[in-house]
């Protein structure tokens, strides 16, 4: 048997009543809740899960933290923390509500920069001038949001609406520009930034080149940027709308340069991304099944089948070595997160683990996970490498694909320090330096 020794996982499950997209974003619902998200993610391997606790537009942050807390409360089986999506930036009570909230042990952000939930610049900056303020992380979706309504619009004028021209209406650009433009915001404040689900060589570059020169940024990818390219959309009908995220899957070589900053430090995280839209009228095809990619819900579930790609890829095929598979699936998410007791094997740290066979060959069905998603966009794939036993908190959770725990069984995981306290007084001492 081989025992992750630091089996924590800090995923980025999305979960939203209101998820974002280009459009019908009022009938575009997520298919899973608490209990079957979680279920899903013990299964799989994962014990801790930060969630996006998502602000629709005119809710107070307040009342969407409550809302979120009192699902996590009900249905859990993991521990969990949130990520706060500010979405609607409207000064002074979002102030107010986002140092609160801050304060009270919810010390990381998330923001976007594109979709119909995105802040203009200048939000973006008062919610870093905060979050440094307070101690907190803030994460963000990075894309140019002018160039993708620029592209798609003229894709669809074009007639080219098939989901296979989703992919072209994401420009690499969109990434590149917008990972730079955040990392001059990074540098400006002196403020901690986690730049999500980094999917281009040259976004990895401009990464690596800022954390170099002392700029407080991270950064982290996903499965589909790593296995998977563009031609996964090109499916016959309407199949490739399954694969559809944003950003979209890239090429071989981006995924060369994913691996690299993976292995040299340039991207901390392989997170989920989990978005758990179904292929039906209730998610993916909410406008029907001739849908254009415009109108088509972006994401795909991951949870599950997370853990054993990265260990089939990093510890059965030798792509980085096995202390890479631990740092970069518990102890670097615990660390930037500020999950203080999660991550390692220590003493004083919860005993959360999960014992792999290492030998099991498994492959992946059409519909085979714990998710109420409805389908696997790994089907067909083999892995070598499989969660045999899951404990959280010293409890045996997960036997044999079998789970034991019960809703509400998990945790909300208090971060009275921000995670990168260190960095954040680096950084500080960077910016003195460099004026």
């Amino acid at each position: 048997a081989f025992i992750s020794p630091i089996p924590d996982i800090c995923s980025m499950w999305q979960w939203t009543s209101t998820p974002p997209g280009d459009t019908t974003l009022s009938v575009q619902m997520n298919a899973d809740t608490f209990e079957t998200a979680t279920r899903s993610a013990l299964v799989g391997g994962t014990t801790t899960v930060v969630s996006f606790a998502a602000q629709a537009k005119g809710q107070s942050l307040a009342q969407a933290m409550t809302d979120y807390a009192v699902r996590a409360t009900v249905g859990a089986l993991t521990d969990y923390a949130f990520h706060i999506i500010v979405s609607d930036f409207e000064p002074p009570l979002t102030e107010q509500e986002l140092r609160s909230l801050i304060r009270d042990g919810h010390r990381s952000i998330k923001v976007f920069t594109t979709y119909n939930i995105k802040l203009d610049d200048q939000s973006i900056c008062d919610v870093l001038s905060i979050a440094k303020e307070e101690g907190a992380l803030v994460c963000i979706h990075a894309e140019n949001d002018g160039l993708i309504s620029w592209t798609k619009n003229r894709l669809l004028a074009a007639g080219k609406n098939h989901p296979r021209h989703h992919a072209l209406s994401h420009p690499r650009l969109a990434e590149i520009e917008a990972v730079n433009r955040l990392i001059s915001f990074a540098e400006f404040f002196a403020t901690p930034v986690m730049l999500f689900h980094i999917s281009t060589a040259e976004a990895v570059s401009a990464i690596r080149s800022a954390k170099a020169r002392g700029v407080p940024v991270w950064a982290e990818t996903c499965p589909h940027y790593l296995f998977m390219d563009e031609s996964e959309l090109d499916r016959p009908g309407h199949e490739g709308a399954k694969w559809m995220c944003s950003p979209p899957q890239r090429t071989v070589p981006d995924q060369d340069a994913l691996w690299d900053g993976l292995g040299d430090g340039t991207l901390s995280v392989i997170s989920s991304d989990h978005a758990p839209y179904r292929y039906d009228n209730s998610g993916k095809l909410s406008a029907g099944p001739d849908a254009t990619f415009a109108e088509i819900a972006n994401g795909l579930p991951g949870l599950e089948t997370r853990m054993p790609l990265m260990f089939d890829a990093i510890v059965s095929n030798d792509r980085l070595a096995a202390t890479d598979f631990a740092r970069l699936t518990a102890s670097e998410p615990a660390r930037i997160h500020g999950l203080a007791d999660k991550g390692n094997i220590a003493e004083g740290f919860q005993a959360d683990l999960v014992v792999w066979d290492p030998f099991r060959k498994v492959t992946f069905d059409a519909n085979d996970l714990n998710d109420n998603v409805g389908y696997n966009p790994w089907v067909d794939r083999t892995v070598t490498g499989w969660p045999e036993m899951v404990f959280l908190r010293g409890e045996l959770v997960v036997e044999d694909g079998k789970c034991r725990a019960k809703p509400g069984h998990g945790k909300w995981i208090d971060r009275p320090r921000p995670g990168l306290s260190s960095d954040i007084e680096a950084a500080k001492e960077y910016r003195e330096a460099s004026g």
